[in-house]
């Protein structure tokens, strides 16, 4: 792709890094929108893809909504474009592969949702973070309200969501909304350690988790674990499988082809 706002890198071991670089604050306008769309449906038809990283190329990860633009638009172009945003954002959670944000700086509103829409968080320990809508008497609405009472459970979210403050790092971590804390000069080398981490597994087994976690989610347990056996049966016959048993077998590192 080709875009002024995003960049999107090809890496040898399967890791693409998804760059948003939209001077100063890389704020959620038309033109930034547009261009994380084009991008995320790229690569949901990339099959050689095994991680994404998604990171800023400035000193912030993204402070959400441009609010400028915000202020000349019509009830109706909002109600047309909180909707676009919102589905960008699902676009992101929904890759078939594990996803990493990076997040430096702030993450605010919409680019907190960013944020929460990827599978796994990594923080600055300089950054913050956090659900800032109803402050402007509105409220998440690109899957903020929905995502977040699951990754980090109702109270937390509700404490987010109602206070609109922005938290540090640390409180992240605690409130089990980041994974990772790392100094902000490392982030980008902790990202794409962990990237390549799970990059190193073997790629259909780790698509089908991530289908088999957020697909047994909401069901009953006996239900959750019919579906679970469902995603299994997706690696018996493949060739990965068999080369992870002869790897161990002659004492050596697997090579791994997502087949």
């Amino acid at each position: 792709m080709s875009s002024p706002s995003v960049r999107l890198e090809s890496r040898d071991d399967g890791v693409r890094v998804l760059t948003m670089d939209k001077p100063p604050v890389n704020a959620l306008g038309r033109e930034l929108v547009d261009a994380l769309g084009t991008a995320f449906v790229e690569l949901r038809e990339d099959r050689e893809a095994r991680c994404l990283v998604v990171r800023s190329g400035g000193s912030h990860f993204c402070a959400g909504a441009d609010l400028k633009e915000r202020r000349e638009m019509t009830e109706a172009e909002v109600r047309a474009f909180v909707p676009q945003l919102a589905a960008v954002c699902h676009a992101a959670a929904a890759l078939p592969f594990p996803t990493i944000a990076a997040v430096r700086g702030t993450a605010a509103g919409g680019g907190c949702e960013l944020a929460l829409a990827c599978d796994l968080r990594i923080l600055a320990d300089d950054a913050r973070i956090g659900l800032r809508e109803t402050a402007l008497a509105i409220l998440p609405g690109a899957g903020g309200t929905c995502r977040l009472p699951r990754i980090a459970g109702m109270a937390v979210a509700k404490r987010w969501i109602f206070t609109a403050e922005l938290f540090t790092a640390a409180d992240a971590l605690r409130d089990g909304v980041a994974c990772a804390v790392v100094p902000g000069a490392g982030l980008d080398d902790a990202a794409l350690k962990m990237a390549a981490t799970i990059a190193g597994n073997g790629p259909v087994a780790v698509r089908l988790a991530k289908q088999s976690i957020e697909g047994g989610f909401d069901l009953s347990m006996d239900e959750a674990l019919a579906f679970e056996w469902q995603c299994y049966e997706g690696v018996l016959g493949t060739s990965d499988r068999l080369e992870a048993l002869a790897a161990f077998a002659e004492k050596r590192p697997p090579r791994f082809t997502g087949r």
